[in-house]
């Protein structure tokens, strides 16, 4: 008899989020078991539950999602629950805190639907935030040029000298842009500029957008009034504006809900998956193509 698929919801607020628990659902998930205010003491007997429950050829029919609004603890909750594993003994995970690897992959291959990455300067505005890191990680591993920015650029400086250590050889530039002025200059010579910032926040004004000559394809991620960058609306798929084109919010939206549904039913394939940016980013592109 074939095992129902169980998806265990690891989630770090005090409640679990109703968005990633329908996804799940709606994916095919069969039973849904939401854990709420997870923290990583208390991962190994949660996961204890997952793997000790079927035989080593059923495992793939079980799965761990790791979803909340605070990323560092979910990434501190996937640490745990890797750490748990051993020998067969595993099942596959997948990290969303905050849907911030999701977004972080459709934001880049939107992008790289109308631009060669390679070599391509792209200025991450927000960049040191948890979605903002993983654009730059991806970025990178195309083989762009990442202009990293922050209204600190001591901030910007110590998460690119985070980021080069692991992933050796990649191209970082710290930038900053606590003004117009300075917002202008890094912009510079870009050909790509994706805004992961907070929501209602304007980080780059369409006059300093729209007067860079060599500026290709903008990426807004923020849906909530004003936009992140100025001009840019939440609908916008590849629409072209001052010879730009544009993504919104929602514009995106779309390719990340394929690639989430795309990722759970990944983990359900093998039982070893664990699906963190770089993974997901993979999993967008197949689904994307």
């Amino acid at each position: 008899m074939t095992k129902p698929k169980i998806l265990i919801q690891l989630d770090t607020d005090p409640h679990c989020s109703v968005f990633d628990a329908v996804v799940a659902l709606d994916t095919g998930v069969e039973h849904l078991l939401p854990y709420a205010g997870v923290e990583p003491s208390g991962v190994r007997d949660l996961v204890h539950g997952a793997m000790f429950t079927r035989g080593t050829g059923d495992l793939h029919r079980t799965a761990v999602f790791i979803g909340g609004s605070d990323v560092t603890a979910g990434e501190r909750v996937l640490a745990a629950v890797a750490e748990t594993f051993f020998g067969p003994m595993r099942v596959s995970v997948l990290l969303d805190s905050s849907g911030a690897n999701t977004t972080a992959a459709a934001a880049v291959l939107a992008a790289a639907r109308h631009h060669e990455l390679s070599n391509a300067r792209v200025l991450v505005l927000a960049g040191t935030g948890p979605v903002g890191q993983r654009i730059a990680r991806l970025l990178a591993r195309q083989g762009a040029v990442v202009r990293l920015a922050s209204r600190r650029r001591s901030r910007a400086s110590e998460v690119c000298d985070r980021l080069s250590q692991r992933i050796p050889g990649a191209r970082f530039e710290p930038c900053e842009t606590a003004d117009p002025a300075s917002t202008a200059q890094a912009l510079q010579t870009a050909s790509v500029v994706i805004a992961a910032g907070s929501a209602g926040v304007e980080l780059l004004p369409a006059e300093i957008w729209q007067a860079e000559p060599e500026l290709k394809v903008a990426v807004d991620l923020n849906a909530v009034p004003p936009a992140g960058i100025g001009g840019v609306e939440p609908l916008d798929r590849a629409v072209s504006r001052n010879g730009v084109l544009t993504y919104g919010a929602l514009g995106v939206g779309a390719d990340k809900m394929r690639i989430h549904r795309a990722a759970i039913q990944c983990l359900f394939q093998q039982k070893d998956a664990v699906l963190d940016a770089e993974e997901v980013f993979d999993i967008g592109r197949q689904v994307l193509s």
